[in-house]
């Protein structure tokens, strides 16, 4: 299968398309700024703005299915490059008859999302951090993930919690809307994003990821994920 990969050189983009190709595809990784070296077998680096919809047409063109993992660090300022990427995106794929979308939204979206046993997540960094700072682009993931919901596409909306590195992918679970956790690796984001292109159960449905065989300390997250990755 040929697959698009939106956000390909981000954290989650990168293990979106290693597994891919592991797992026999042919990748064409999308970014705005593609990395120098040797090319390899079934990749194709593609530049593109997800802004311009002449880039990513061209981008989307002779594809069968779409990865995106589109992502910006948070910030007070207004954000747009969730809905107006999908946006353009979605026109892509009708146009080119491709069917198959996956994209990553965020387990904050559904407002039932409380982790169990997690009480200073829940009423201290939750309320006071996490749907602060996050604000802007919490807002444009619900613009982008009511635009998905109303395409006639194949698509599957899926939504981490709070998301850090781990070097393997572990036995993580799904469920449809929430899943009650507080954390998904990126490894085990991908894997669940690269499960899809085969598993037609959360077709035209949102599905929610979270990692509970290993775990982070929220502190560190807190630092890596909203200070480090700023830099």
């Amino acid at each position: 299968m040929r697959i698009v990969v939106f956000g390909a050189t981000g954290p989650t983009g990168r293990q979106i398309t290693e597994q891919a190709l592991a797992a026999g595809h042919e990748v064409v990784a999308v970014t705005r700024r593609p990395p120098a070296g040797p090319s390899r077998t079934g990749l194709t680096m593609v530049s593109a703005d997800v802004a311009d919809p002449d880039a990513v047409d061209r981008a989307v063109a002779g594809g069968d299915a779409v990865l995106s993992s589109l992502g910006v660090p948070l910030t007070p300022k207004p954000i747009t490059v969730y809905s107006t990427g999908n946006a353009n995106i979605l026109a892509a794929m009708h146009r080119h008859g491709v069917k198959r979308l996956i994209t990553v939204s965020s387990s904050v979206l559904d407002p039932t999302w409380r982790p169990t046993g997690e009480f200073f997540f829940n009423n201290v960094l939750d309320p006071l951090f996490n749907r602060r700072a996050g604000r802007t682009a919490h807002e444009d993931m619900r613009r982008m993930e009511s635009l998905v919901r109303e395409s006639d596409l194949d698509w599957t909306i899926t939504r981490p919690s709070g998301l850090f590195d781990h070097p393997t992918v572990t036995s993580y679970q799904v469920a449809e809307n929430v899943a009650d956790g507080l954390f998904t690796a990126r490894a085990d984001l991908a894997a669940s994003m690269v499960a899809q292109l085969t598993d037609e159960r959360y077709v035209r449905r949102a599905m929610a990821v979270i990692t509970t065989e290993v775990r982070p300390s929220i502190a560190g997250l807190i630092w890596r994920e909203a200070v480090l990755k700023k830099k």
